[in-house]
C-alpha cells in the first residue's frame, strides 16, 4: 500500500479483535479499514488511517461473511419459521400456495434477508428459479419470483449478495430436454453480478436415498436402483447428458441435483468430455454416494460438491434401511472431499434444514469424528471462501483481503478454536459492503 492510499480516510474501523482474513497464509490481523465497500488495509495501516466510524471488536473474532452456497432464500422467506427437518407437526407445515402476489413475493425474500442478516450470512446460492416452475405448488420458484429479485436488485434493496441459478423443469422433478433447450437460449437479465450474479442452470438428475430414488449403481435391499428423472425423445440418459453437455457448451455454470453414484457417472464423463469450464466452475449438489473415485475425478476437471451436513444427520437412519449398514457407512464422504483438494462448500438446503451454518458445523464436526483446530477451519472456509470460488467470485470476495468487499461475520468467540459448539458462539454483528446489516442488541 502506498502513502497517498495510507493518507486517505476511511469509512470504517475495526479493531481490538482476532480478524480471520482466510487470505493463503491463513493471516490473522487485529485491525482491518474500508472505504467505500471494500478493504483498503489491514493490521497497523489500518490503525494509522481516519476513521468515520470505529468499531471496537472487544475481543471478539471477526472473519470473511458467511456464504450459503445452496439455500432456498425466497421459500424459506414465505416458510419462515418453518422449516421440513423441525418440531413442527405435520398438520402445522405451511402447504400449497405460499405467495399470492408481487408484495408477497417482495416480503418473502424481505423475510429471507433479515433472518440472513442475523445469522451471520452475506452470500448465498438460490438455486433453482424459472420457468419450470411456472404452476408450481408454492409460487416461490416462477418466473414471477426472478421478477421480483429483479425488482428489488435494482432498486437496491438487497443485503445479501446473490447467485442465482435458472430452473427450466421442475424442482426436484422431471425436466423435458426440447424445453430445457428452448430455456436456456433465452437470454440472462442484466445485473449487476456483484448483488445478483445469474451464474448457471440447475438440472434435477434424480431423487434421494432414503426414498430409494437416488441412480445407484449397486441395487437398494429391495432390488431397485432408481432412475433419472430428465425426460426426451431418445430417453432419460441421453436427455440427462445432453442438457450437461449443452449447458457446458454455452458457458454456463452447471448444478446437478445428483445423489446416486450413476448420476454422479454421468455429470462427470460429460465434463472429463468437454475439457472446459465456464466463468464458475461447475458442481453436484448432494452427492450423498460419491465415490472415492469419484471425488478425485471431479477434483481433476475443476468441478465440486455442495454437502448438507445437517440433511446427512437427518436422514442417516432412513437412508440405512434402504442402504444397508456397509454403504450407508460410507455415504456423505465429506472427509475424503475435504481431503482431496476438490471444491466442497457446506450448505444448508434451507428451508429443509435450518439456514444456521453454525449447526451445519456441528453436523460436520460430527462427519469428520473429529474436532480440532485443523478441522474447524478447513470447515469455516468451507462457509466462506469455497463458496466464493464456487461463485467464480473469489478475486473479489469469500476472504478479508486489500482490495476485496468488505463482507464480514463477527462472532463473540473464535470459531477455529476446540472446546466449544459452533452453534453456541454468538453472532455480534454482520457487515455487507461495508455497511452493518445486523447488530446484537439492535
Amino acid at each position: 500500500m502506498n502513502d497517498a492510499q495510507l493518507g486517505d480516510d476511511a469509512d470504517l474501523l475495526l479493531h481490538g479483535g482476532r480478524i480471520r482474513t482466510f487470505d493463503p497464509t491463513g493471516s490473522v490481523v487485529d485491525a482491518l479499514a474500508v472505504r467505500a465497500g471494500r478493504i483498503v488495509a489491514l493490521g497497523a495501516d489500518a490503525l494509522r488511517l481516519r476513521a468515520a466510524e470505529t468499531i471496537d471488536l472487544d475481543g471478539r473474532t471477526a472473519l470473511p461473511g458467511v456464504n450459503d452456497a445452496h439455500l432456498h432464500a425466497a421459500w424459506l422467506g414465505a416458510r419462515w419459521p418453518h422449516l421440513f427437518f423441525s418440531d413442527t407437526p405435520p398438520h402445522e407445515q405451511p402447504s400449497g400456495r405460499l405467495v399470492h402476489s408481487a408484495e408477497d413475493r417482495r416480503n418473502a425474500l424481505r423475510s429471507a434477508w433479515r433472518l440472513l442478516a442475523e445469522l451471520g450470512i452475506t452470500s448465498y446460492t438460490e438455486p433453482g428459479i424459472g420457468p419450470g416452475e411456472d404452476e408450481g405448488e408454492t409460487g416461490c420458484f416462477g418466473t414471477a419470483m426472478m421478477d421480483t429479485y429483479l425488482e428489488l436488485h435494482r432498486s437496491g434493496a438487497q443485503t445479501s449478495r446473490v447467485t442465482l441459478l435458472r430452473l427450466f423443469g421442475e424442482l426436484d422433478g422431471t425436466a423435458d430436454l426440447a424445453t430445457f433447450e428452448r430455456g436456456i437460449r433465452l437470454p440472462k437479465p442484466e445485473t449487476d453480478p456483484r448483488w445478483l450474479a445469474v451464474t448457471g442452470v440447475k438440472i434435477f438428475a434424480d431423487g434421494i436415498p432414503p426414498m430409494t430414488t437416488a441412480w445407484v449403481s449397486e441395487p437398494y435391499l429391495d432390488g431397485s436402483s432408481g432412475e433419472l428423472l430428465p425426460q426426451g425423445a431418445e430417453g432419460a440418459l441421453a436427455s440427462y447428458r445432453r442438457m450437461i453437455a449443452l449447458a457446458v457448451e454455452r458457458g454456463e455454470q452447471v448444478a446437478v441435483h445428483a445423489t446416486g453414484d450413476r448420476s454422479i457417472e454421468e455429470f462427470l464423463r460429460v465434463l472429463e468430455a468437454a475439457g472446459s469450464s465456464g466463468s464458475a466452475p461447475h458442481y453436484v449438489v448432494h452427492a450423498d454416494l460419491a465415490s472415492p473415485a469419484q471425488i478425485a475425478r471431479m477434483r481433476a476437471v475443476g468441478a465440486g460438491f455442495a454437502v448438507q451436513p445437517l440433511i446427512a444427520e437427518h436422514t442417516r437412519a432412513w437412508a440405512g434401511a434402504q442402504l444397508g449398514a456397509e454403504r450407508t457407512a460410507a455415504a456423505w464422504p465429506l472427509d475424503e472431499m475435504i481431503a482431496s483438494g476438490a471444491l466442497t462448500t457446506l450448505t444448508s438446503d434451507a428451508p429443509i434444514a435450518t439456514p444456521d451454518w453454525r449447526i451445519s458445523l456441528d453436523a460436520a464436526l460430527a462427519l469428520l469424528g473429529r474436532d480440532d483446530a485443523e478441522a474447524r477451519t478447513a470447515l469455516l472456509r468451507r462457509v466462506t471462501l469455497d463458496p466464493a470460488r464456487q461463485d467464480g467470485a473469489a478475486q473479489w470476495k469469500g476472504s478479508l483481503e486489500v482490495g476485496k468487499v468488505a463482507d464480514i461475520t463477527v462472532l463473540d468467540e473464535d470459531p477455529a478454536e476446540p472446546g466449544r459448539a459452533f452453534g453456541g458462539i454468538g453472532i455480534a454483528r454482520t457487515v455487507v459492503d461495508g455497511r452493518t446489516v445486523f447488530e446484537s442488541g439492535r
